[in-house]
């Protein structure tokens, strides 16, 4: 089986009108589980093309742009030759996939065409999608899922500057936990950025979990000491907790961090279990940069990356992986509640070759009919 075929036959639904199936939710399927009137794989199915479905939706922009790009370079160059590769390069930089990515991506189609005789660019359409797969994959030592505790008190440490959605996403955050039937706190830690305490106490009240918090202008870890103790004494699942992105001042802000991490180590001695990094996708190389600075403060075990159906240039997600080996663990695909998803490369990639997926397998269909 093509490896197109494959996400194809993994994501799409069968039904002719997935819109209709987005619309059933989450408690209906459930119900119809639980009643037996529909089987665990079917659930599984239906749960797997709705993860399709948003991926997809989210990724519109990113994937129109793409696929325009490489069907009208591919129209322009019918023959594999250096002079397609060199386009081919443009094309993936401006979709912010990455200089070094880019270079590393196009030596390896190079090769894969000269090893497997490749001489028509059309014919290597389905192998650059496999190959970005590929690129993203390796490092795979690099957990993708979040450390959540089964037994324990789970702590989660949310970095990133001002702007680039912090809050939000550890609202979202928050009610995924929730929806999954875990008892869930916050921790409003950054504590100097005006209004931001009141900000999370309102993501609080809108999810309905507890918020810890002091005065504005309070230290941080003094906060992060409150709230690990109040979720180890009310027994709570999941802690995550805001801190400062005061990254102008990488000195003061690795400090902050570091007295967070040793505050908190009092009550749980291997928290915190994450440590995620909240970029902005519509930011481009501006969010590769934030990245590399963040890591030079802090351990980061993972990338929030929002506003990923706000951007043309989805391929920041390689770029980010690659080149700084953090992989990314959420992706913010709208502006719902249950919108920020957990990142999958096959997902991703579905999402960003949806329309050529569904053309490739029709032209392999077409071409299987014409040799019958």
């Amino acid at each position: 089986m093509s490896f197109l075929k494959r996400l194809k036959d993994k994501f799409q639904p069968k039904s002719d009108q997935p819109e209709l199936q987005e619309q059933e939710s989450l408690e209906s399927q459930s119900e119809a589980l639980d009643d037996g009137l529909i089987s665990i794989e079917e659930f599984e199915e239906w749960e797997q093309e709705q993860i399709g479905y948003k991926f997809k939706a989210g990724l519109e922009k990113s994937r129109e742009k793409f696929q325009n790009e490489i069907n009208e370079l591919m129209a322009r160059y019918r023959t594999v030759d250096e002079d397609f590769f060199e386009a081919l390069e443009e094309v993936l930089i401006s979709a912010d996939v990455g200089f070094n990515t880019v270079m590393e991506l196009t030596d390896e189609l190079r090769h894969e065409a000269k090893v497997k005789n490749i001489t028509e660019t059309a014919d290597l359409r389905e192998t650059i999608v496999e190959k970005m797969v590929e690129i993203y994959e390796r490092n795979d030592d690099l957990p993708e899922t979040v450390n959540i505790q089964q037994d324990d008190l789970t702590v989660i440490l949310v970095v990133g500057v001002n702007g680039v959605g912090k809050t939000t996403s550890i609202g979202k955050l928050a009610y995924k936990y929730k929806q999954e039937g875990r008892n869930v706190m916050l921790a409003a830690g950054d504590t100097f950025r005006a209004g931001a305490i009141n900000q999370l106490k309102i993501w609080g009240e809108r999810v309905d979990v507890d918020v810890i918090s002091q005065a504005e202008g309070s230290d941080p870890a003094a906060v992060m000491y409150d709230a690990v103790s109040a979720a180890k004494k009310r027994g709570a699942d999941v802690l995550i907790c805001d801190t400062a992105g005061r990254l102008q001042n990488k000195g003061n802000l690795m400090n902050e961090l570091s007295k967070i991490k040793k505050v908190i180590q009092k009550v749980v001695p291997e928290a915190p279990h994450e440590s995620l990094l909240v970029l902005d996708a519509t930011t481009g190389q501006n969010a590769l940069s934030q990245a590399k600075a963040f890591k030079e403060v802090t351990d980061v075990s993972g990338i929030v990356l929002t506003k990923l159906d706000g951007t043309a240039k989805g391929g920041i997600v390689l770029a980010i992986k690659n080149e700084l080996g953090i992989p990314v663990k959420f992706v913010g695909l709208g502006e719902q509640l249950d919108d920020l998803q957990e990142f999958s490369a096959e997902n991703y990639v579905y999402g960003l070759f949806a329309d050529m997926i569904s053309d490739a397998e029709e032209i392999a269909e077409d071409e299987e009919g014409d040799r019958v």
